[in-house]
């Protein structure tokens, strides 16, 4: 029994051995030790009430350590929040936009990046969008564009379009430090079929747990850099002041704590971090290193590239420089997305990427099932 037969059987409740899921770079399935994490938030609740929060907590600890772990930081500063919006507004509301009011990033961000950039942009500060590809060069044209009146850099580690690794981090965080400029790394589409290693001590990452990681909706996370705790960033909630709530305060002062505390939000729904929990321990138990997970997403990234090929349509079958997903460039690829998933093969498309991902629990053979199901579509 190969890794992935063996892992199948822990992914019933999402069937993945009777259905072609090709959406491991957005959806994952979720392991059924997810729900027993979902069940106990409900008893924690039901049993503590409103003294559940202590064991919320250290359920939120617990990915938090998770989140250490992935991004090679095991003792660092870690927000959480349910999106990385959220987490986002509140790097950049510590920045001095007033006295460096100019934001650098690629046209090749994920949305998040790219429409709440764009905004700011019409509200007057300087947002410099850099050619994305080509990828091999785009952090070396950024740290050109490094200037005094600069913020910050807001780049991805994996572009979301077409999996290209974003080589060079090393270099450009050094450009950063240089100037004085914060480097925010988007990790999201590394973490969980990569390793990752932070480009310096001073970059920000931000990333979750809704793709790869498999841990589902609500488990967002912002990792600090130690200088953070000179910052005073403007929009958190009061869960920043948690533990200081029964000190004495000076009215009207707004005070901060030291490490993630400082970037809090308020009150959420820890059910995520409930299952969150239970998935991160789950991959412990069962031995999904990054490492290994590296191994075998290039293996099967390389069986779809050659498919992909040999039907004619345009890719690199030399996934080295690639993450955990396979795009191609087509006419009409959200068409042929819908028309796969009515052939029971499930993909997404993003513009004129038609993105296939695999996933640990996913077979060679459905990966050749699937790309049978792709030519029929292709030639009807």
């Amino acid at each position: 029994m190969n890794a992935a037969e063996a892992l199948a059987p822990h992914y019933a409740a999402f069937r993945v051995s009777e259905r072609l899921l090709l959406t491991g770079h957005s959806h994952q399935a979720w392991p059924d030790v997810g729900r027993e994490g979902v069940l106990e938030a409900w008893d924690d609740a039901a049993l503590a009430v409103d003294e559940k929060w202590e064991r919320a907590f250290a359920k939120a600890e617990r990915v938090r350590d998770g989140f250490r772990g992935l991004v090679g930081d095991p003792h660092g500063a870690i927000a959480l929040d349910q999106n990385t919006h959220a987490l986002v507004l509140r790097f950049l509301s510590a920045l001095d936009l007033g006295r460096r009011p100019r934001l650098i990033t690629s046209d090749g961000e994920f949305h998040t990046l790219r429409r709440q950039l764009a905004r700011l942009g019409e509200a007057g500060l300087q947002i410099v969008h850099v050619r994305a590809r080509p990828a091999e060069s785009l952090a070396e044209r950024m740290a050109d564009e490094l200037d005094d009146r600069t913020a910050a850099v807001l780049v991805s580690a994996v572009l979301f379009e077409d999996s290209r690794i974003v080589p060079g981090l090393d270099e450009l965080a050094e450009a950063c430090q240089a100037r004085g400029v914060e480097l925010l790394v988007d990790a999201y589409h590394a973490l969980g079929c990569l390793p990752f290693r932070l480009p310096s001590q001073a970059t920000w990452v931000v990333g979750g747990g809704y793709k790869y990681l498999q841990l589902g909706e609500g488990n967002c996370f912002l990792r600090l850099p130690a200088h953070a705790d000179e910052l005073r960033p403007a929009i958190t909630g009061w869960y920043a002041e948690f533990e200081e709530m029964t000190a004495e305060k000076t009215p009207g002062a707004v005070e901060y704590p030291s490490g993630g505390a400082r970037f809090a939000g308020s009150t959420y729904d820890p059910t995520s971090h409930y299952r969150a929990a239970r998935v991160l321990d789950f991959w412990a138990d069962n031995g999904l290193t990054p490492e290994g997970l590296r191994e075998r997403y290039l293996h099967q990234t390389t069986l779809l590239a050659r498919g992909l090929a040999g039907l004619g349509l345009a890719v690199e079958e030399n996934r080295e420089p690639f993450g955990g997903f396979v795009a191609t460039e087509l006419d009409g690829a959200e068409a042929v997305s819908r028309r796969l998933a009515e052939s029971g093969v499930f993909t997404d498309s993003r513009g004129r990427h038609l993105r296939l991902g695999p996933a640990p629990y996913v077979t060679d053979d459905q990966l050749d099932d699937a790309l049978r199901v792709l030519a029929g579509c292709l030639r009807t």
